[in-house]
């Protein structure tokens, strides 16, 4: 299926959040996501489905001045 995270487009074969972050390596990540311009707490990434041309967002806590 394809979906676009953080603004690039991906062929993915996740059906959830939860199975995109481990397919996408963000598994054991601190990262806040949002399907849809809508927030997804992390006890929810497992039934949040994705659909053909949703759009995710993955935000990871960065160090840096």
């Amino acid at each position: 299926m394809r979906i676009s995270v953080n603004g690039q487009a991906f062929e993915v074969s996740a059906t959830t959040l939860e199975l995109l972050l481990e397919e996408l390596g963000y598994a054991t990540a601190t990262a806040a996501t949002a399907l849809n311009q809508q927030f997804v707490r992390r006890p929810d990434r497992g039934e949040a489905v994705l659909r053909e041309g949703d759009a995710v967002e993955i935000v990871t806590p960065r160090q840096g001045g």
